[in-house]
């Protein structure tokens, strides 16, 4: 495996003004919990403040977890 060049830098978008960009792992937060519906990732959007919510998929999580993202696991 070769040496990252630098911080990992995410994309995402915000349902609210629909405005795109990019975060870095700090800007991120991950619950995962028991099911689906309680595994999500946040953010604020940097554009317009709102706090956003998706689903984390396992695809998602992994990618996340990979780059840095502070994780919450519930029980």
């Amino acid at each position: 495996m070769s040496p990252t060049s630098g911080p990992v830098a995410f994309k995402a978008s915000c349902p609210e003004c629909r405005a795109r960009f990019e975060l870095d792992a700090g800007a991120l937060r991950l619950a995962i919990g028991g099911s689906r519906r309680a595994t999500f990732y946040s953010f604020t959007c940097p554009a317009c403040g709102a706090a956003v919510r998706k689903p984390a998929g396992d695809r998602i999580v992994e990618l996340l977890t990979g780059g840095g993202v502070s994780t919450l696991r519930s029980i």
